[in-house]
């Protein structure tokens, strides 16, 4: 029996929580990854180097790698960055790996699969684009912001951090890479999330061709809702605000959603939330109606302990894959 295929879309550390979950179970995994990051390591070699965005793709094969140890000492290894102050400053392993790659394979997509043999990762990471391309937010006042970073970096102050946006687009536009359009159409089931709803989910949705790819495929569509809001981004954001702001980009798509997970259980920890709180950032509350919404609501705690809210990856790959 041939197995389900399920496809990751996304970005950043949420989509490294469901991967690493995924990556135990006999599904054909795929992760279609952003492509607009602009800051740190990734931006410098995007600058010097003139090659796609590394650093969503590092954390894709580091969270799919199947190596002894894969979960500590190579991703540590992978995921490490100098904190000199030379030129290595602020890079990583994984995305100097990456860019090596890319000028000795003389492709981004090449680069990816032989980093993927390297790292014996299991499943498919894809480049949701292979054009260069930059993210930009226009705000409620009109002010428009240029750069993942500016826009993922601007509750600390700088960008009218308190002015909500209005909508995001790619400049200039993009078209989906080949594969990462094949995979959404060939999939049973389409995970959105969690991550940065609009430096890291969203990005993808913007490339031409995905809306197209999600719309032609027979898969469940699953929204994996933040845990927390990310001042900046969405502020004082609820469960059923993320629903409405992916119907958005997704309406070319016939506003493709058909279950949603949503948390409904925080840790007790009153020092964890506090430093949340301190930092302008709230646990996004479940208001949601699933008749009103027509979709499937699955809720439940899907947290896992440590210092930083994080989705556990177990207790939500248990309830995913129940849509296959």
């Amino acid at each position: 029996m041939a197995k389900k295929r399920v496809v990751v879309i996304g970005g950043g550390t949420g989509a490294y929580q469901v991967l690493v979950g995924l990556k135990k179970y006999p599904v054909d995994l795929s992760a279609v990854v952003t492509m607009s990051d602009s800051g740190g390591s990734t931006g410098k070699l995007r600058r010097e180097f003139s090659i796609l965005p590394p650093g969503d793709v590092r954390r894709a094969l580091s969270a799919l790698s199947n190596l002894p140890l894969a979960e500590k000492t190579l991703e540590t290894l992978f995921d490490f960055r100098f904190h000199s102050k030379g030129s290595l400053g602020g890079h990583s392993v994984g995305n100097l790996l990456l860019a090596a790659l890319t000028q000795i394979t003389g492709r981004e997509d090449l680069a990816i699969k032989e980093a993927g043999k390297i790292l014996a990762v299991s499943g498919n990471v894809c480049p949701v684009t292979l054009d260069k391309t930059t993210l930009v937010a226009e705000l409620e006042n009109g002010k428009k912001i240029v750069g993942e970073t500016k826009i993922d970096l601007r509750w600390q102050g700088k960008e009218f951090a308190e002015v909500p946006i209005k909508k995001v687009y790619l400049r200039p536009g993009a078209k989906v890479f080949k594969e990462a359009s094949e995979a959404i159409k060939k999939a049973d089931l389409v995970i959105l999330g969690p991550g940065d709803l609009y430096t890291s989910i969203i990005p993808n949705l913007l490339v031409d061709g995905v809306n197209e790819a999600i719309a032609a495929s027979r898969a469940k569509v699953a929204l994996i809702v933040n845990l927390m809001t990310k001042p900046g981004e969405t502020d004082n954001f609820t469960a059923s605000d993320f629903i409405r702001i992916i119907r958005q980009y997704l309406q070319k798509a016939g506003n493709k959603i058909s279950h949603v997970v949503v948390n409904t259980k925080f840790p007790e920890d009153v020092q964890t939330l506090a430093w949340y709180l301190k930092h302008s950032s709230k646990p996004v509350l479940d208001d949601v109606d699933s008749r009103r919404e027509k979709i499937k609501l699955i809720r439940g705690g899907f947290t896992q302990r440590g210092e930083l809210l994080r989705h556990d990856p177990a207790k939500l790959v248990r309830v995913l894959t129940k849509l296959l």
